[in-house]
């Protein structure tokens, strides 16, 4: 539990406090400061309570992702095993897709490569302006 929620909960308590007594004596300066006094502790144990959720979110996240990782990690060469079953048995399923689709792929990294590279502009034709 966050110090804002306690602190919060008490100044909330004390303006109830502050405003019956207002209330009772008829003094209305004493029943502002108490609603005053109720708000500014309500909005303080609001803020500590949303500290809390955003620290316990954050916590939760952490947890999952250590744990999601860490299986990975532990099960890694199972992972890779199923990933090349899952090729090799698309490319069984589909040769010609997959035929066409490294064709395509080693088309791009040639063109890439053979690519010439860039000249800067002729300075003849330079804007003085």
């Amino acid at each position: 539990m966050d110090k804002d929620r306690i602190f919060g909960t008490a100044k909330e308590f004390a303006g109830k406090a502050e405003g019956a007594v207002g209330d009772a004596t008829g003094d209305a300066q004493t029943q502002a400061s108490g609603r005053a006094r109720e708000a500014a502790g309500a909005v303080q144990d609001l803020y500590g309570q949303a500290k809390d959720a955003a620290r316990d979110a954050a916590d939760t996240a952490v947890k999952y992702a250590k744990d999601t990782f860490k299986d990975a990690y532990e099960n890694r060469g199972e992972t890779v095993r199923s990933g090349q079953k899952a090729m090799a048995q698309t490319v069984q399923d589909n040769p010609l897709g997959s035929l066409l689709i490294a064709g395509g792929i080693g088309f791009a990294l040639a063109l890439l490569m053979t690519r010439q590279p860039r000249r800067p502009p002729s300075s003849r034709w330079r804007y003085y302006g």
